[in-house]
C-alpha cells in the first residue's frame, strides 16, 4: 500500500495525504535521499526532517514492524557528491581518508549510543548499517514536544521543583557517555525534547568532529549553550564542555533565557537575573549555576559528580548539619552518664538546639553567600539584584520570518534566496477552526525568534504545521448533481466517497440519489468514508411474454 513520504501513513492512490496534508508528487532536492528510497531491503526513506555538517535525519518506514522511524545517514558536509535521484555517495578522491575516518567515529559514537538504551534520557538506537558508500542509523520514532514549546507553555520558565526531575537523569545520561569515552557537546533548548511520559530526552547528537571549531566538518555551535573552548581550533572537549552546555540550558528552563553567547562573555562573563527569578531559585541552584557556567575552565564544575552534589538540596546545609552532629555527639558521649542519672536520658534539649543553630548558621550562610557568591555579577552594591537591560540589549539583527496564513508553496518561495532559512512540514495532524485547509497554522522556531550569525550560517530549520482545516465537517448538499460533481465536493470537504448502486425512479443512471446513513448538514470528523447512493436508473421490467 503507498505510504505518504511526509507521515508514513496509507494514502492509497492519493497523491495529497488527506492526514497531514503532504504533495506526494514533490521531490526531496539532491543532496538529499529521492523518496521511497529503500535501505537494507527494509527501511523506506521519507522527508527530511533537519540537517547539520556531519548527518541527516529523515522520516521513515520500518516494512519489517511497521512502525515509523528515523533514519539518520551520515552525509558529512563538503567531502562528497550525490546528483538528483542518486542514493550512492561518492566521496572526493582527496577527502576519501578523512571521509572515512569521520564516518567511522560517526559509527562508533552511534554504537556506543545503541548500548545505553536504558537511559530515559537518551533516544533509542534500533540499527546501524552501511550502505550507498555511507553509513545509516534507525532511531525510535516518539511523539515529542520541542524543549523550548514546553518552557513557553510553562509560562516562559519552569519553577526549581519541576526542572530538578526534568534534568537529573540528564546529567545520568551524560555521565554515561563520557564514561564510554564520548559525549554530546551540544545540550541546548534546541536539542532538547518533552515525552509523552513527562520525561526530556536529548537529540541533536554528532561526533565531537561536528561540535568545535578547525575539524573537516562544518562546526554547529548552539549560541548561549556552547562553551568558550568550542570556538577554539581543535581544542579537546571533554565533561567540563558538556557541563557548561548542561547549565546553560538549565538557566535557559529558569529563566526563560539563555546566557550570552560564549564569545561575548569571554568580554563580559556576568550572568544577568532578574529579582522575582533570584528571589524565588534556592541559593545552591543559584550557586552551582555560576560554577558551572565560568567561562574559564578551570574555574567551572569539573566533573557529574560534583554537579549534581551542587544541585542537590542538602549541598549548601550538609557540611553544617555534619558539623553540629559532631558536636552533639561529642557533648553526649560526655555527659550522658550525668544526664542519665538526673533526668531519665532525655535528649530532647539537645535536638532543640541543635535546630536553632542550623537556623541561625544557614542565616547567616545565606547573607553571606548574596555578598560572595560567584554570581556575584548579579548583585549592585547593596542586596537588590540588577535586572536585566532588556531594553538596551534587544535584538536588531534578523530574525525568523511570519510564515502563518502562507501555503507552504509560498513560504519556501518567500526564502528561496535566504541561505539563513531551511523550511521543513512538520508531518504532525493538526486541525484548526482558525486557519483554512493547506495554509500554515503554526511554526518553529515562532516569528521574531532571533537568528544569530552561527545560526545563519548553519541554516535555521523552520518547521511548518499546515492546517487541515477545522475537523468537524458539514455534508454538503450533492442530490441531483453527477457522480464527478459530487465526488469533487466530498474531497473538498476533506472526506471520502465510496459508491454504492441502486435502482431509482427519480434520477437518471449516474445521478447521486443521496448519503447512506447520513444526510445533508450533518457533521463527521475530517476523513471519514461517506457512501454515496448512485442511481442505476429505472429498475428493469420483467416481461410476460412466454
Amino acid at each position: 500500500m503507498p505510504l505518504c513520504m511526509g507521515c508514513m501513513q496509507e494514502i492509497g492512490e492519493q497523491t495529497v495525504c488527506p492526514s497531514c496534508g503532504f504533495d506526494n508528487t514533490e521531490q526531496q532536492q539532491a543532496p538529499f535521499l529521492p523518496y521511497g528510497t529503500v535501505l537494507a531491503n527494509r527501511y523506506i526513506v521519507g522527508v527530511g526532517l533537519d540537517t547539520n555538517g556531519e548527518s541527516t535525519r529523515y522520516l521513515g518506514f520500518d516494512k519489517q514492524t511497521g512502525d515509523v522511524v528515523i533514519v539518520c545517514e551520515f552525509l558529512p558536509y563538503g567531502l562528497f557528491n550525490r546528483g538528483e535521484g542518486e542514493t550512492e555517495l561518492r566521496v572526493n578522491y582527496e577527502d576519501r581518508l578523512t571521509f572515512n575516518k569521520i564516518k567511522d567515529d560517526f559509527i562508533g559514537y552511534y554504537s556506543v549510543l545503541s548500548e545505553l538504551r536504558e537511559l530515559s534520557a537518551l533516544m533509542n538506537v534500533h540499527n546501524i548499517f552501511e550502505e550507498n558508500n555511507t553509513a545509516y542509523v534507525i532511531e525510535e520514532n516518539e511523539d515529542l514536544i520541542p524543549f523550548e514549546e514546553y518552557v513557553q507553555r510553562s509560562g516562559g520558565s519552569l519553577e526549581w521543583d519541576i526542572a530538578r526531575p526534568l534534568f537529573m537523569p540528564v546529567i545520568s545520561a551524560l555521565e554515561a557517555l563520557h564514561k564510554r569515552g564520548v559525549g554530546h557537546y551540544a545540550v541546548s533548548p534546541k536539542n532538547m525534547y518533552i515525552t509523552a511520559q513527562g520525561k526530556i530526552k536529548i537529540s541533536g547528537f554528532a561526533t565531537e568532529n561536528e561540535r568545535k571549531r578547525g575539524t573537516a566538518l562544518k562546526s554547529q555551535l548552539y549560541s548561549g549553550a556552547a562553551a568558550p573552548e568550542q570556538y577554539e581550533d581543535n581544542f579537546p572537549l571533554d565533561d567540563i564542555t558538556d557541563i557548561y552546555g548542561f547549565c546553560a540550558t538549565l538557566f535557559y528552563s529558569l529563566t526563560g533565557r539563555l546566557p550570552k553567547s560564549a564569545p561575548e562573555r569571554l568580554v563580559d562573563s556576568r550572568l544577568l537575573m532578574s529579582t522575582n527569578t533570584v528571589k524565588r531559585l534556592p541559593p545552591h541552584v543559584v550557586s552551582a549555576l555560576a560554577n558551572g557556567l565560568q567561562v574559564e575552565r578551570e574555574n567551572r564544575i569539573t566533573d557529574f559528580d560534583e554537579l549534581r552534589s551542587q544541585l542537590s538540596v542538602a549541598h549548601t546545609a550538609k557540611a553544617i548539619q555534619d558539623e553540629i552532629s559532631r558536636t552533639a555527639s561529642m557533648n553526649l558521649s560526655q555527659t550522658a552518664g550525668a544526664q542519665r542519672n538526673r533526668s531519665g536520658g532525655s535528649r530532647a534539649p539537645i535536638v532543640i538546639i541543635s535546630a536553632v543553630v542550623t537556623a541561625l548558621i544557614l542565616g547567616v550562610v545565606g547573607f553571606f553567600w548574596l555578598k560572595t557568591n560567584p554570581m556575584a555579577g548579579l548583585f549592585g552594591g547593596d542586596t537588590a539584584v540588577t535586572q536585566a537591560p532588556t531594553e538596551a540589549t534587544e535584538w536588531t539583527g534578523p530574525t525568523v520570518p511570519n510564515f502563518l496564513n502562507m501555503t507552504y508553496a509560498d513560504a519556501v518561495k518567500a526564502v528561496e534566496n535566504d541561505a539563513s532559512i531551511k523550511i521543513m512540514q512538520s508531518y504532525t495532524d493538526e486541525y484548526s477552526d482558525e486557519y483554512p485547509e493547506g495554509v500554515v497554522m503554526a511554526q518553529y522556531p515562532p516569528a521574531g525568534s532571533k537568528i544569530t550569525p552561527d545560526d545563519a550560517e548553519m541554516g535555521v530549520s523552520v518547521s511548518l504545521t499546515i492546517s487541515k482545516g477545522a475537523q468537524m465537517r458539514e455534508l454538503p448538499d450533492i442530490e441531483g448533481m453527477e457522480l464527478e460533481k459530487a465526488s469533487a465536493d466530498i474531497a473538498a470537504q476533506g472526506l471520502l466517497g465510496t459508491v454504492e448502486y441502486q435502482y431509482s425512479d427519480k434520477y437518471n443512471e449516474g445521478i447521486v440519489i443521496g448519503y447512506k446513513d447520513k444526510s445533508v448538514g450533518e457533521t463527521v470528523e475530517y476523513g471519514t468514508n461517506i457512501v454515496l447512493i448512485v442511481s442505476r436508473g429505472k429498475e428493469p421490467v420483467e416481461s410476460d411474454e412466454e
